[in-house]
Formats: structure tokens, sequence, C-alpha cells
């Protein structure tokens, strides 16, 4: 690195201690994150159980859940949730960002999780039927765990997906990863590093939850081998 870029570095992150705002950002990012991803699979498992009842009324809330969550971009709903919803709502801003990610991942997973579920072959439900467990026992104890190992991937992708959407909390005041760049884009001036820094900390961000999630998976596959 010659002096010019060293010095641009410093300028961008050394300097009135901006890499504090990075480091802060960081953490923002993975608390909404973890929330969203929770929250959405909780939803996106109940949506699943909807849209596979042989109940109309419960179907066609699935559907337009899924219908208008994935119609409509996830930076509206953010700012609806969070500017009308929540509006008169005491409650700290990253925590109104989770719930909107949480709403908006929701609709992905259920999808994953709905043709998870169709993927199990019929005759697992009849056995579990034939043992004498009840249609919630079937489905908890054969049902999803078997789903689980199909659908653990497709979930992972949705999880990486969510983290790099959140880049736009910053719509509602929140001072996120790609927030402190553009912040420290305009106090310094300089487009270059902050937005090379930005990347390069979403990058490490996913390459370790890459390893992390991959690590589970290949404990879930070792489980099915044996």
């Amino acid at each position: 690195m010659d002096g010019g870029y060293a010095d641009t570095f410093a300028r961008c992150f050394i300097r009135e201690d901006r890499y504090k705002l990075l480091i802060s950002g960081i953490g923002v990012t993975i608390k909404v994150s973890i929330v969203a991803v929770i929250l959405g699979i909780l939803i996106g498992f109940l949506i699943a159980l909807c849209n596979l009842s042989k109940n109309k009324f419960l179907r066609a809330i699935g559907k337009i859940y899924t219908d208008i969550i994935r119609g409509t971009p996830s930076v509206t709903q953010l700012m609806i949730i969070y500017f009308v919803i929540f509006a008169t709502v005491d409650i700290e801003k990253w925590i109104i960002a989770a719930i909107a990610f949480g709403i908006n991942s929701g609709a992905y997973v259920s999808e994953i999780i709905r043709a998870g579920i169709l993927s199990i072959d019929k005759g697992q439900t009849e056995a579990g039927r034939s043992l004498g467990l009840n249609a919630y026992q079937t489905m908890t104890r054969i049902v999803i765990p078997q789903a689980l190992k199909n659908i653990f991937p497709a979930l992972c992708n949705e999880f990486i997906v969510l983290i790099k959407e959140t880049a736009i909390v910053g719509y509602v005041g929140l001072m996120d990863i790609q927030k402190a760049g553009d912040f420290i884009k305009s106090a310094t001036y300089e487009a270059f590093m902050p937005l090379i820094g930005t990347a390069i900390i979403y990058y490490v961000l996913i390459k370790v939850l890459t390893l992390i999630l991959g690590i589970f998976e290949n404990k879930l596959r070792k489980s099915d081998i044996r």
C-alpha cells in the first residue's frame, strides 16, 4: 500500500475513530439479521402449514401473504412497517427493522419449507399414523426432521441473502455497515475506500457465516448417513 492509499485509509477509518462506526454497524447488522431469520423461520413455518392445509381459508391467508410480500420491494415494506405501523410505538429501531425483515423473509422461507415437506414421501406420514401418532406428532417427529435435511441449504442461502438485504436499514436511520460506510464517504469526500471497506466487511461476514452453516450442514449429513 503506497503513501497515497495509506493516507486515504487513515483519513477514512483511523482519524476521528471512524472505524468505530463500522464496528457498531457490524453489531447492528448481526442483531437485525439473527432476529429476522428466527422470526422468518417461525412465520415461514406457519405460512407453509397454511399453504398445505385442506382449509380454504387458511390457504387463502397463506397465498395473500406470500403474494403481497413477494410482490412488493423490501425497502417499501420496511418503510411502511416503520413509518406507518410502528409510527406511534416506542420501540428500538433495530427491533422494528428485524420485524420487517422477518416478515419479508417469512414469505420466502414458507416456500422453502413447503417444498421440503412435500419432498417427503407420503408413505412416511402414513407410517406415522399407523403407529398411532396424531397429525402433529407425525409432522414434528417424522416429517419435519427429514424435511430439515432437504431444506437446510436453502435456509442457509436465505440467511445469507437476508444479511445483504439489511443494507437498506439506513432508510429508517439505523447505523448499520452500509450506513456507516456512507457516513464516512460523506465526511471524507472519499468514495473508493469507504465503499471497498464496506464490501470487504460484508464479504468476510458472509464467508464466516457460510463456514459456520457448512459445519452444521455436514453434521446433518453425517447424522443422515448413520
